[in-house]
């Protein structure tokens, strides 16, 4: 066996696990296929989120066993974690290596000479921590995303990645700073993450919490720009969010997971949080950062959902100041307290219900970015020509060419249909004339 695809489905922590099974295979003397068709190991790494992430892994499966049918095929992740039998009776499938054992691949495929291997213990008795950086989720090659946080210890009733991702755990400090410190001297922006990125530092005997580790960062490394992604309500100490609005290294942008803004729905997804709990961190973040972006993820179609818990929840999120939400139609996970609920909601409904936190999704992200026009934003470039991020989450459409991975001070000037346009420089309004 000489050359590898590893092809990541699902979140950013799992294409942080892919990025560092590339590494350890490649210490093994493997080599990187540029695609599945011409590699002689395939590795899935899979999501198991949500019931369309399993058919997707289980079509890629049999794509992949029917173009290339020589590949011996290796499933890993969280559906490997979950329903290893189950993957192992596809065909084409040679190992099933669930997140328990993940760490161990590269040993498992260049010593074992037998086929049907299933390697899936007990997650909640992992303590090793693997992830590598990698690019960004989009593909975008100027914000690597480092994920230090792995695992979740809360037991939200819809949600399984708890049984297949294990209890809470840290990247070691001293590891995180000489990765970001290294990936400073490439990259202007590095973007934080995690499976519940807010509880970093929790284990029992630690003495740092997030906001400590970011100080520790910016004293440390060069790191221009620091972004975090998402960070549980409750995580969003006064320390934390004091700490983002005064420092200009730190994007100003908030995505904090709401799932509903009706008190009774919280309660039976068994959430930490009521919807007072979430408003007073939101109030707080607007208050020190009012041009930051603020972000939730948001269901719709929870089992037992009202039309009037729906509606209170869509009226929590229209007084709120968010400026985008992604918003998800709940689907049901065997294995979940949810999935065993007698009251369903309707297909059509859940769709209904998506639509319209949708469409006042898409109002409030315009109305933030006409708040933006005329105002001076700071922005990184991006490898997509003319093209820029900014600090407060802003697709921006450059007036001229910049090189990709520099950070720009640009002046807005109207908008797109989902982003930004840079203000075109007066002398470039001389030239046009």
């Amino acid at each position: 066996m000489e050359k590898f695809f590893v092809q990541n489905f699902g979140c950013r922590a799992t294409q942080a696990d892919g990025a560092a099974l590339e590494s350890l295979l490649g210490a093994k003397g493997l080599h990187a296929a540029g695609e599945r068709a011409v590699a002689d190991l395939v590795v899935l790494n899979t999501c198991t989120v949500t019931a369309s992430a399993d058919d997707e892994v289980r079509q890629t499966i049999r794509r992949v066993h029917r173009e290339n049918p020589a590949a011996r095929i290796l499933v890993t992740g969280c559906y490997a974690q979950r329903a290893p039998d189950e993957l192992a009776a596809m065909p084409g499938v040679e190992w099933v290596v669930g997140n328990s054992h993940k760490t161990q691949i590269a040993e498992l495929v260049t010593s074992t000479p037998y086929h049907g291997n299933i390697h899936v213990g007990d997650i909640f008795a992992q303590h090793d921590f693997l992830s590598a950086p990698v690019e960004d989720a989009a593909g975008d090659r100027t914000r690597p995303n480092l994920k230090i946080q792995d695992g979740c210890s809360n037991r939200c009733s819809f949600c399984i990645i708890p049984f297949v991702r294990g209890r809470s755990r840290s990247a070691p400090v001293a590891q995180v700073v000489e990765q970001v410190r290294s990936l400073a001297r490439r990259y202007r922006e590095i973007v934080l993450s995690g499976i519940n990125l807010g509880r970093w530092g929790r284990e029992p005997g630690s003495q740092m919490r997030l906001a400590g580790l970011i100080r520790l960062l910016l004293d440390e490394t060069e790191v221009a720009r620091l972004r975090l992604s998402s960070i549980e309500p409750m995580d969003l100490s006064d320390d934390l969010l004091g700490l983002m609005a005064d420092s200009p290294r730190i994007a100003k942008h908030v995505h904090a997971p709401l799932q509903s803004g009706c008190d009774r729905t919280l309660r039976r997804m068994h959430r930490k949080y009521r919807p007072r709990h979430y408003a007073d961190r939101i109030s707080k973040a607007c208050a020190l950062m009012p041009d930051a972006a603020i972000g939730a993820d948001v269901m719709v179609g929870f089992p037992g959902e009202s039309g009037a818990d729906f509606e209170e929840s869509r009226r929590f999120i229209e007084n709120l100041p968010f400026t985008y939400l992604h918003v998800f139609t709940y689907s049901e996970r065997p294995g979940t307290l949810a999935a065993e609920d007698p009251d369903p909601v309707p297909i059509p409904v859940r769709k209904e219900r998506n639509r319209i936190l949708r469409e006042l999704a898409a109002a409030k992200n315009r109305e933030f970015r006409e708040r933006m026009v005329g105002k001076v934003l700071s922005a990184v470039t991006l490898s997509e020509p003319r093209t820029a991020l900014t600090e407060n989450y802003l697709k921006l459409e450059l007036a001229e060419y910049r090189e990709p991975n520099a950070m720009v001070e640009v002046r807005i000037g109207s908008l797109t249909s989902t982003g930004l346009h840079e203000a075109v420089p007066a002398e470039m309004l001389l030239v046009v004339r």
